[in-house]
């Protein structure tokens, strides 16, 4: 699977998801910190990639409806939890979904809670 990971997460994230075989850009090495929602969701799609982010505003299902973007994996964690325990969740969700579960969908990822939405 290829993932872009927003500046939002920390660069631990991608780091992680790569050393478990996962194809990973990050924006903030593409020239892309501080650009709109727009342009972060652009170079995924470029990217034929699921964007995970920690910006809830992605999960506006009115300004991305579900199946007009490759998938949104929102990672909505409380910032009390450490850097090393979000990772684990994300790498957790990430063994039980498959790429068909994550593609073409909104994930929301939750303590404990895997929530999504497809077409």
């Amino acid at each position: 699977m290829i993932f872009v990971i927003d500046e939002d997460l920390p660069r631990s994230t991608a780091k992680i998801l790569r050393a478990n075989g996962f194809e990973v850009y990050d924006i903030r090495d593409h020239g892309l910190r501080g650009q709109a929602d727009e342009a972060i969701l652009s170079f995924a799609t470029q990217k034929k990639a699921i964007l995970i982010t920690g910006d809830i505003g992605f999960g506006n299902q009115l300004k991305y409806p579900v199946g007009s973007h490759g998938g949104i994996v929102v990672a909505h964690f409380p910032n009390e939890l450490s850097t090393s325990e979000l990772n684990a969740q994300i790498l957790g969700a990430l063994s039980v979904l498959s790429e068909d579960d994550l593609k073409m969908s909104l994930t929301i990822l939750e303590p404990g809670k895997i929530r999504s939405r497809k077409n």
